[in-house]
């Protein structure tokens, strides 16, 4: 007890030790809270339907901590007398000048979280559960934070007229220098805007390359190849002024076309018949539909068959592949079985009567000229 009473006065009296004890129990609340209280409301909000929740709790991940720490750095400011030094400076007056930005600047940086999280879980609600593109969600954080830089300066005093002015005359020099970046972002707006070419569209672009919109940002575009899955980069100002196939607009459902050639002979009524048949159970295996009915047109005299196409309805632009597959195969089958023929390209080539004679001629002294065994 004896030596326990001169660490306490010596406690009492060191402000300094008073102010590292106040700062250190602030960041100790904050990790309780942290680790204890928010940790536990997130395994929570993973468990509910509602996503705002988790929209909410992410946002304010790490604050608490922050907070209370600040808390701890006020309090430990309010302990004793800090006197100006000999220049006149009052660090009191600054120190507290530099909590309240923080705490100001960790407010913004949570709505900032809070706009970014929010826009992910609007558009993942949305009818076809799209992405949110990358460049809106920057924008909109973007926005919210210089807006809460604004309210932050204003707050302190800080005269924003001038900054804006700065902005204004060092603006256009950026924008003459970064003409391709700018052109690239306004170009992406352009495209997002419009809702043209969407993340998780299937396009195909006028070079050849095709495939799924995974993301549009602030430079360029990029698209996941089909079956490879592949990223291929695209500039937004090219893709802006490209022209683009989009396989999912109006509507995912296209029809696909599949030629098929018979035999002169054939009995055309059959070839209908039965090549429509295989259609129809095709799709039922892949689509577990037949709605709507496939379609076979005649074409034309070719010269070797009967040309026509058949068209047959998938859902979606990869689905055709299969279908494709699945019908050749099984026609192929069909027209086996009822003896239906696939002609092969045939030419007759027709010789004059002299022609003919000579050619004999020449094929009877070959045989005449040939060793005999």
């Amino acid at each position: 007890m004896d030596q326990l009473l001169p660490l306490l006065n010596y406690l009492v009296e060191n402000v300094w030790l008073q102010r590292l004890l106040l700062l250190g129990l602030g960041l100790a609340l904050g990790l309780a809270v942290e680790f204890l209280l928010i940790r536990r409301l997130h395994r929570a909000a993973r468990g509910t339907d509602w996503s705002w929740d988790d929209v909410v709790l992410d946002a304010f991940r790490g604050m608490p901590v922050l907070w209370f720490t600040l808390w701890g750095g006020w309090s430990a400011l309010e302990l004793g007398v800090f006197s100006p030094d000999g220049d006149g400076v009052n660090w009191w007056a600054r120190g507290q000048r530099v909590l309240v930005i923080l705490f100001l600047a960790s407010l913004v940086l949570v709505l900032v979280r809070m706009t970014g999280g929010g826009i992910r879980s609007a558009s993942a609600r949305a009818d076809r559960a799209l992405p949110s593109p990358t460049l809106v969600t920057s924008l909109a954080q973007i926005l919210v934070a210089s807006l809460g830089a604004i309210i932050i300066l204003q707050n302190q005093g800080i005269e924003i007229t001038p900054i804006v002015t700065a902005l204004g005359i060092g603006g256009l020099a950026v924008a003459l220098a970064l003409q391709d970046t700018l052109g690239n972002l306004f170009a992406g707006v352009q495209i997002i805007l419009s809702r043209q070419v969407r993340p998780a569209d299937y396009i195909r672009l006028e070079s050849g390359e095709q495939g799924y919109v995974t993301d549009v940002k602030g430079r360029n575009t990029t698209i996941r190849t089909f079956p490879d899955g592949n990223l291929v980069i695209v500039p937004n100002s090219k893709l802006a002024s490209a022209v683009v196939k989009n396989f999912s607009l109006p509507t995912h459902s296209l029809w696909i076309s599949i030629p098929v050639g018979v035999s002169y002979a054939s009995d055309l009524e059959e070839v209908e018949r039965a090549t429509l048949e295989t259609a129809r159970e095709v799709m039922g295996e892949i689509e577990d539909t037949q709605d709507p009915e496939p379609v076979l047109r005649f074409e034309g005299f070719g010269e070797s068959s009967i040309d026509f196409q058949v068209r047959i309805h998938c859902r979606d632009f990869t689905e055709q592949f299969a279908i494709r597959h699945a019908f050749i195969k099984r026609l192929h089958a069909r027209y086996r079985t009822l003896g239906i023929v696939i002609p092969f390209p045939m030419r007759t080539l027709e010789l004059p009567p002299e022609m003919t004679g000579w050619l004999r001629e020449r094929e009877k002294g070959r045989e005449e000229e040939s060793p005999r065994g």
